[in-house]
Order: C-alpha cells, then sequence, then structure tokens
C-alpha cells in the first residue's frame, strides 16, 4: 500500500523524560492506557522506549535483586530489575520508524521487532508522534469504491496510459480482481505490482489473459 506513516500516526504522543521516576512511568502508563512510552532527552530527542516489560522486571523481583533471581536473569534483564530511572528501564536504542515511511514498511517492523506501537521520528531524531498497530490496520477501513476508482482511473488510466475498458475491476472487502486482456505481458504485470501497493487493498487475484512473453524489440515476431 502507498499510504506513509504521517498519514495515519497520532502527533499527540505522551512521552517520558529520562530522569523520570520508576513511580511517575507506571502511573503515566496507567493514566493514559499505553504499554509504551518514548523517552526523550534534553532536546526531545528519543533516546529509548519504556513499556509495561521493562517495568515488570523489577515488580517480578519485589524491587530487590536476590542472588537467586539474579542467577536466572541474563544480564539485561537485571540492569532493568536495579533500574529507577526511564534511562536505566528503557531498551535502547528504540525501534523507530520516519513519518514518510510506507504503512506497509512499519508493518514489517511492528512484525519483524515484536512491538505494537513505534516512535515516529524525524530525521535528526526528533519525535513526531506515534504508529500503533491500530493505526497500520486502519487503512483497511478504505472504502472498496474508493479502491476500484483509484486503480481504474489513476493507475490504469493515467500513470500506465491504457484504456479501461480493457478491464473489468471488481473490489470486495478489499479483495481486487481484475480480468481483461493487457497490451503487453511486461504491461500486466506491472498492473498487478502497483494494485497490491494501492491502500487498502488486501490481495490481489490475477485474472489476466496474458498475451506471449514480449520480444526484445516489440511484442511478438512478424507473422
Amino acid at each position: 500500500m502507498n499510504a506513509a506513516v504521517k498519514d495515519v500516526m497520532t502527533t499527540r504522543v505522551v512521552a517520558a523524560r529520562r530522569r523520570a521516576t520508576y513511580k511517575d512511568l507506571a502511573a503515566t502508563l496507567r493514566e493514559h492506557h499505553v504499554s509504551a512510552l518514548p523517552v526523550l532527552d534534553d532536546d526531545n530527542r528519543v533516546i529509548g522506549v519504556v513499556s509495561e516489560a521493562d517495568l515488570l522486571a523489577k515488580e517480578a523481583s519485589g524491587g530487590e535483586v536476590p542472588g537467586f533471581l539474579g542467577g536466572i536473569l541474563r544480564h539485561g534483564k537485571l540492569a532493568k530489575a536495579a533500574g529507577v530511572t526511564a534511562t536505566e528501564l528503557m531498551t535502547s536504542p528504540a525501534v523507530t520508524i520516519a513519518p514518510d515511511d510506507t504503512v506497509t514498511h512499519a508493518a514489517q517492523v511492528m512484525y519483524g521487532k515484536r512491538v505494537k506501537r513505534l516512535p515516529v521520528v524525524t530525521a535528526d531524531g526528533h519525535l513526531a508522534g506515534i504508529v500503533s498497530r491500530a493505526d497500520v490496520l486502519s487503512v483497511y477501513s478504505r472504502p472498496d469504491r474508493d479502491i476500484s476508482r483509484e486503480i481504474t482511473e489513476k493507475l490504469i488510466l493515467d500513470t500506465f496510459l491504457t484504456d479501461p475498458a480493457r478491464f473489468t475491476v471488481t473490489v470486495e472487502n478489499g479483495i481486487v480482481t481484475i480480468e481483461g486482456t493487457p497490451e503487453t505481458a511486461t504491461t500486466g504485470h506491472d498492473i498487478i505490482d502497483s494494485i497490491r501497493q494501492v491502500e487498502g487493498v488486501v490481495t490481489v487475484r490475477d485474472r489476466l489473459a496474458y498475451p506471449p512473453p514480449d520480444w526484445p524489440y516489440g511484442p511478438g515476431p512478424l507473422a
């Protein structure tokens, strides 16, 4: 899909300062019903993220770091169990995304890193917003008729300069089915690839009747 992170992100972000205490962090998470907070330095740059999981290390140890627990916790978790400020408790560096990155890329990062929210940062590291799983999935609420119109008018006609009458495009619940005969096999494959990038498209059912593969100097050999 071609939607950008800046189109779906939340710009009013609850964040924590690096000197915020454990109790302040826990209270903020609960008050705002969020699972993680970006941590900012004195110049408002994102330096890490503190999550419920980061705070749970101390809770699991009862506020102490006993020898038995120290033996089963890895070094990083042990450090978090002893931490009392955001700087000590946070995960750093933060997993972030840029405003102009695609929503698809944000989804890939979330899935790969197993995180629910991504701070959105500018090129110089300043916090611009936050994008959640719900924000990423929101693009799939786009009406089918809008998807169909974009494919027919903006993609097939304006981008590929092809007569839309050559194709039948139907969209149901974000699932695109396209039938027809493209001018060349290359054009057909390019159209299908482009449809997959249209905002709100769940999948594409390719029902095109492809002509013979393109030859180097034209659409095919002379009869």
